[in-house]
């Protein structure tokens, strides 16, 4: 089970990461995403909340996020949150325009 939210900001991100608390959902399972990498991982240790690793994503996926461009990059990462390859895409396209995706997803 996951839910997406799509936001502006590191203030809306908040607001979100407290519904899904809200919602049952742990900080461990509570990720966000933005296309300038500085800035997820000001936002991602600001808000206390995941990262996503290897252990989600698995480690030959994570190895060649190396050699992968940003937005290959972060749309590998959706998948493994388990979004479609699409939605992965439409998620990339608004963090092209600063937007900020928080995910919260239980491994069912």
């Amino acid at each position: 089970m996951e839910t997406l939210k799509i936001v502006e900001n590191g203030v809306e991100a908040r607001k979100e990461i407290a519904q899904f608390q809200m919602q049952g959902f742990t900080k461990d399972e509570i990720y966000l995403f933005a296309h300038d990498h500085n800035r997820a991982e000001h936002l991602t240790e600001a808000l206390n909340i995941s990262a996503i690793g290897v252990g989600e994503q698995g480690v030959l996926e994570s190895i060649a996020n190396v050699f992968r461009s940003r937005g290959d990059e972060l749309r590998s990462k959706l998948e493994s949150l388990g979004l479609s390859g699409h939605a992965s895409e439409l998620c990339e396209e608004q963090m092209d325009h600063g937007r900020v995706i928080v995910i919260a997803s239980k491994s069912a």
